[in-house]
């Protein structure tokens, strides 16, 4: 029985006392902790090393105190199970060296066994819930078949992705091929990550608001869609599209238990354009967590306060930035901690 399941609860939309609280890459670069692994061991050498992977995924935990844990992982193990090679760049990111650019491409790209190539994963999520004992929620991830795409066509990251889209619009028969394989992998990824013990799992669509909202459908949402219709009978499916408040209305009726929302939506029309009956979680500006730690204790309980306590999860609207100060992630943390205590008041 997990102890705090404040999360799991909100993802329901059952009635909290406060909201759960967690950060997307909560487990990572702002954490001296982190740091000191990273100088010993490279990306995938930590992603691909279960006891590195659990230590780093409970170090927040431990640390900064919140209601879930993350895996520590990345999006891009599922292409490199799929037959793409992909490394980890100083100073440029992801690096594909040999990126798809035609069906011959796409026709060498393979569905994988999860167990042979993915199992790493999955000896990781054991050892971190023995790490946690029941104290928090463990989230598993994937990023959606699109956002996929967009790094292994283009071959690293972009700031609009413009060879991923031109592959799609001029190939689009190879793409959909591409979609779907990157799809039937993530599917499987992800069912292998909950029979293992992971207790929720979100899509990061994280270029997803690269689309235009008739592209978006054709190239995203109906893959996010068979993701989530796969999974949502055996555990509870966030879906978080960055710049991606056009599909929100279609979104809410997909069978997702709850939304992320970027800082660029507010709490009003995020609710409005979701008909106001299902778990929303966000959408505090990275950036905003560079603000002195009493402004960002008032910015949160602002924020709590036009979400509504219940069907709501407080989160950042995208993965936390490497130059935060730990006071300052604590303070976002114990500010959502905080809000109970001060409604009681």
């Amino acid at each position: 029985m997990i102890k705090n399941d404040l999360f799991l609860k909100a993802l329901k939309g059952e009635t909290v006392d406060r909201p759960p609280v967690w950060m997307m890459r909560q487990a990572g670069r702002y954490l001296p902790e982190f740091m000191a692994l990273k100088k010993k061991y490279d990306f995938f050498t930590r992603c691909r090393t279960p006891e590195l992977a659990s230590e780093i995924t409970v170090q927040p935990i431990d640390i900064i105190g919140p209601d879930a844990a993350i895996l520590f992982s990345d999006i891009l193990v599922i292409p490199q199970a799929m037959n793409i090679e992909v490394e980890m760049k100083d100073g440029i990111g992801p690096w594909l060296p040999n990126p798809i650019r035609s069906q011959a491409d796409v026709d060498q790209v393979i569905v994988p066994n999860i167990d042979e190539e993915l199992g790493y994963v999955m000896d990781a999520i054991s050892l971190t819930k023995e790490k946690l004992d029941n104290r928090v929620p463990l989230i598993g991830f994937a990023g959606s078949p699109w956002t996929i795409l967009c790094y292994a066509v283009q071959g690293q990251g972009s700031k609009n992705f413009d060879k991923a889209k031109a592959f799609c619009f001029t190939q689009p028969k190879a793409a959909h091929q591409l979609l779907q394989k990157i799809t039937d992998t993530t599917i499987a990824y992800l069912k292998k990550k909950v029979a293992t013990g992971v207790n929720a799992v979100q899509v990061f669509d994280s270029w997803g608001g690269m689309l235009s909202p008739v592209d978006y459908q054709e190239f995203s949402w109906k893959y996010i869609q068979q993701i989530v219709d796969a999974l949502k009978d055996e555990t509870e499916v966030i879906v978080f599209g960055k710049g991606c408040w056009f599909a929100l209305n279609e979104m809410a009726n997909s069978g997702a238990a709850a939304l992320g929302v970027d800082w660029t939506c507010s709490a009003r029309n995020a609710r409005y354009l979701t008909g106001g009956n299902i778990t929303l979680q966000g959408n505090f500006d990275p950036s905003r967590l560079l603000s002195p730690p009493s402004d960002i204790k008032k910015m949160v309980k602002q924020m709590i306060d036009e979400f509504g306590k219940d069907r709501y999860i407080a989160n950042l609207g995208h993965g936390i930035l490497p130059n935060i100060p730990v006071e300052n992630a604590r303070a976002f943390v114990d500010a959502v901690k905080e809000y109970q205590v001060k409604n009681e008041n």
